[in-house]
């Protein structure tokens, strides 16, 4: 589940280190890319409704879920809605990446910024090519989307106390202006099951400098199960 103006696109090498072992299905949200012409929700819990529905017609197979970001967070809404309907068991193993635990309050408020300042907080974040940046047409075909994302994630008040039963594994990078360690480590307030806190090289998109490494915990994490699940 991509990061906010993300795209199904940028898991694709990530989809090609897992293979075969693991089948990936990545999401395209709704205005993104080649949705580009449906409108863009701004309701981060109706997004987590809609994929919830159509994960529960996929667990023939172990399920894991996987999220940077804002797709860290809209991936542990899905589990706990799949862990509440069907059980423990239900999920396999969540991956959490590049965001802060849901019991770490703080105000978000990006989307209310100008275009000036949503095109400073893209170069903050990294992760943009400073082409697109410096390509206006392109520019407003971004903007729209980014926003619209950054006021669902803003909008959205999680349930800090909520605890998922499968274990979770919390990948960040070590200078990522966004989220601490401390923040981090945090996600282990949110399961009874276990927990694993792995910190790569980088700021907020440290993934694109170590899809193989990722793809090594995804797939040490999995090992054991008695079919491969879809990520």
């Amino acid at each position: 589940m991509p990061h906010a103006g993300g795209s199904a696109t940028q898991y694709f090498p990530l989809s090609q280190a897992l293979a075969p072992a693991v089948g990936t299905l990545a999401v395209q949200l709704p205005g993104h890319q080649d949705r580009r012409d449906e409108r863009c929700v701004e309701d981060l819990a109706r997004l987590a409704d809609d994929l919830f529905a159509i994960v529960l017609g996929r667990l023939d197979l172990p399920v894991a879920l996987f999220g940077h970001s804002m797709g860290a967070l809209l991936a542990w809404e899905v589990a706990a809605r799949l862990e509440r309907t069907e059980g423990p068991g239900s999920v396999a193993h969540l991956f959490v990446s590049g965001r802060r635990a849901p019991s770490c309050g703080r105000v978000e408020d990006a989307h209310l910024l100008d275009d000036e300042g949503l095109k400073a907080k893209i170069r903050e974040l990294g992760g943009t090519a400073p082409a697109l940046l410096d390509n206006e047409q392109m520019l407003e075909l971004i903007l729209p989307v980014l926003r619209s994302d950054y006021k669902a994630v803003a909008t959205h008040r999680p349930d800090p106390t909520l605890r998922l039963i499968c274990p979770v594994t919390v990948l960040t990078g070590d200078r990522d202006p966004h989220v601490s360690l401390t923040e981090a480590g945090r996600w282990a307030d949110h399961t009874t099951g276990g927990f694993e806190l792995r910190v790569f090289p980088g700021g907020h998109f440290y993934l694109d400098d170590h899809v193989r490494e990722i793809a090594d915990v995804v797939l040490t994490s999995l090992r054991g199960s008695e079919r491969p699940p879809s990520a």
